[in-house]
């Protein structure tokens, strides 16, 4: 909190009470240990550069260099009000609402400099608060605030029983029952006041807020319900959405486990414009980074096993050995139920390949659904953070352009939502349209398919099924309008592209397996451009090759004897968990 008028504190005054240059010159040497990538830090005026790469509790303990002196004086990022001489023997008033006017002073001088940036704003508990008072107050500038468990509801936290015994205990101070005890109960009273000063302003308030936000809940806050005030906070704001870290601890910025800005790069919030460009403003993950969000769903690839099969000169060979390095390459492929291939896909293209695959994506990985009734699943996480854009023709165009790795699914949301009859079936509309394009830009095709989830899973009811319970009809009606809608004019099987729930009993894992065909080269192929059934016949060769990977993948891995994940379990124990489980023979 800053200093009111009324304290009496020059910013001359100021500045030698905070012995600055002692106090900057030492956070310099430390910070001068660190290495780039870096961010900039605001120190009473001085701009210093600071290693991204560190954690919280980092950046807190040289910061603990900025609190030595004992002045009691406001936070050290910040400067001090000007004000007059102070009265001898007066006291010292710390205004909160002079907080959001300093906050709101640095916000505007930020946008007047660089008025087309976002300024994103991050606190945790009441710093939340604060963020979001700031942002009702300043609705014309564009704001992105991260707030962790939010303290926004007083009436519902475990705080508020507080407050009886507070005034107890201080009744019992003003009638001299109790002494030698200090001003505590005085200051607890002071602040629960200020809190719920805070939350009576919020409660009328919130309409006002137009920031995009980002609700950040650990589920193991104290004092707070965090998730249930979350996802309360999310139904009021206009632009925000809920991530969940169940695991992690509070506060949550404290937790060494926690990312902050890996959580904002895997929600898609980070941009550099007015609105998100997904291609420009894509920040490849550090190796740190992918690998510690893979290894939150390392179960998946312990489950699963997955194997992975290339194409080289007509042969199968095990590995990705086919997979062309240089880019631009276009991988197609059918979809499993709710994309299960990704994140072992992705990974093992990072990890052995160094391969970052940009996946065209269904709008639902990247927007709000309707009341938030659709929740994340924990994979899309990492399809975000890899740098999967929404599925477009210009954004196909423009990764074309850049020589990516491409991956399109042109089965797409209808059939990651398949039905319970055929699993396998390739659902693809009638138009080659990706072939042409990979043809502007002599792309190599290659096409693979991904079988297994069969065995991981039996859907018992899939969409038709409960379309014909009125309950459940319902809330298919509702995901599906609250979602954006790709070919819903198309005619056929492609058009019935629901978004539901699919209901389903889990079995004892057994394997993933990927098939990748022989690349099939555009380059050169100007006919493709300028005639369509050209265009239609290596479309209809794209999809053929995937239709044989997936018949060649069924026979195969019915004579492995993997298979199943106890006997895979029995194989490691014996040769050690990093070895890597054979299949059938190719």
């Amino acid at each position: 909190m800053a200093a009111a008028a009324v304290s009496g504190l020059c910013a001359a005054s100021f500045r030698r009470i905070l012995h600055r240059e002692v106090a900057v010159g030492k956070l310099k040497s430390y910070w001068a240990t660190c290495s780039s990538p870096s961010v900039a830090l605001h120190v009473n005026g001085s701009r210093l550069k600071i290693n991204s790469s560190l954690s919280t509790k980092d950046y807190l303990e040289p910061s603990k260099v900025l609190m030595e002196f004992d002045d009691g004086g406001p936070p050290r990022w910040s400067s001090p009000l000007e004000c007059g001489c102070r009265s001898p023997g007066s006291p010292l008033l710390l205004f909160l609402p002079d907080l959001v006017k300093l906050v709101q002073s640095t916000v505007r001088t930020e946008q007047n400099q660089v008025a087309k940036r976002p300024i994103y704003l991050v606190g945790e508990s009441l710093g939340a608060s604060l963020a979001l008072v700031v942002a009702a107050q300043n609705p014309d500038i564009d704001l992105v605030l991260i707030l962790a468990n939010p303290a926004t509801n007083f009436s519902k936290s475990l705080v508020q029983s507080f407050v009886p015994l507070s005034y107890m205990i201080h009744k019992q101070l003003n009638a001299g029952l109790l002494h030698g005890m200090s001003s505590i109960p005085e200051k607890v009273l002071w602040k629960l006041e200020i809190i719920q000063e805070m939350q009576n302003y919020l409660n009328s308030h919130l309409h006002d807020v137009k920031a995009q936000t980002l609700i950040l809940t650990s589920g193991k806050d104290m004092l707070l319900t965090s998730i249930t005030e979350g996802q309360r906070l999310n139904n009021l704001l206009k632009q925000s959405q809920t991530h969940s870290f169940i695991g992690n601890g509070d506060p949550l910025f404290s937790d060494d486990e926690f990312d902050l800005v890996a959580a904002i790069k895997s929600t898609s919030y980070y941009r550099r414009g007015a609105s998100k460009d997904y291609i420009s403003d894509f920040l490849p993950p550090s190796p740190s980074e992918f690998k510690s969000l893979c290894e939150s769903l390392s179960w998946m690839n312990v489950a699963m096993d997955p194997v992975m099969l290339s194409t080289v000169g007509g042969k199968v060979v095990r590995g990705l050995a086919g997979i062309p390095s240089e880019g631009p390459v276009l991988l197609v492929s059918n979809h499993m139920m709710l994309g299960m291939e990704l994140v072992p896909l992705l990974s093992r293209f990072w990890i052995e390949q160094n391969i970052k695959l940009r996946a065209l994506a269904h709008p639902a990985f990247f927007e709000r659904l309707q009341d938030g009734k659709y929740q994340d699943l924990p994979h899309f996480d990492v399809v975000r953070m890899s740098g999967a854009v929404p599925v477009s023709a210009s954004n196909l165009y423009r990764l074309l352009k850049l020589k990516s790795h491409v991956l399109l699914y042109p089965g797409g949301l209808r059939e990651a939502f398949h039905r319970r009859v055929n699993p396998h079936k390739l659902i693809w509309p009638d138009e080659p349209e990706f072939v042409r394009m990979a043809a502007k830009f002599g792309a190599k095709i290659v096409p693979f398919c991904a079988v297994g989830e069969d065995d991981i899973f039996q859907l018992l009811l899939d969409s038709d099924d409960q379309m014909k319970i009125p309950l459940l009809k319902a809330q298919i009606e509702e995901l599906t309008n609250g979602a954006a809608r790709l070919r819903s004019d198309a005619e056929g099987e492609i058009g019935k592209q629901f978004l539901y729930h699919p209901m389903v009993l889990p079995k004892l894992p057994g394997r993933f397996y990927f098939l990748f065909g022989e690349s099939i080269s555009t380059e050169g192929r100007r006919d493709v451009l300028t005639d369509k059934d050209k265009a239609r016949e290596v479309y209809s060769e794209v999809k053929t090759e995937i239709e044989k990977c997936i018949e060649y993948l069924k026979g195969r891995r019915e004579k492995d004897p993997y298979r199943n994940l106890l006997v895979r379990l029995l194989y490691q124990t014996y040769h050690g968990f990093d070895s890597q489980v054979p299949t059938f023979e190719i």
